[in-house]
């Protein structure tokens, strides 16, 4: 079997203690996860980073600071890849209303203290959505 790496990076843009998250139709399912997504072949994780959220938002976004990276093994829901998420502090111009460009998604404001471990479809997202409200909540 080939072992493969799926490398993912994503925003953690906070504003007024609410986190930005998003509601994406997946495979047929609901998820709920922080924007970002897959990095392309050739592609740096600032870029990467950038080109989601301007595909997903048309939002270009300041990148603050590096906030987390996957450090346990989580095996794709999808594949039998490796993922490894790398989350960023960003921040930008807030929109007076998000304009999904991707179909199927809905991007909104979330209470950090009102976050749980059931907040979050994917188990890295539940990791570091408990250490935000731990840390802002």
């Amino acid at each position: 079997m080939e072992k493969r790496f799926n490398l993912r990076v994503y925003g953690l843009w906070i504003d007024d203690d609410k986190i930005l998250i998003n509601e994406e139709i997946i495979r047929g399912k609901p998820y709920i996860k922080f924007p970002g997504g897959g990095l392309d072949y050739g592609e740096g994780i600032i870029d990467g980073l950038k080109r989601e959220f301007i595909e997903e938002l048309n939002i270009p976004v300041e990148i603050l600071s590096h906030y987390y990276t996957t450090d346990f093994f989580q095996l794709s829901a999808y594949d039998n890849s490796q993922v490894i998420s790398i989350y960023y502090r960003v921040s930008a111009t807030v929109p007076d209303v998000f304009v999904n460009h991707v179909p199927n998604e809905r991007t909104f404001w979330f209470p950090i203290a009102a976050i749980t471990p059931d907040t979050f479809t994917l188990p890295i997202d539940k990791k570091v959505g408990i250490m935000l409200k731990e840390q802002f909540g």
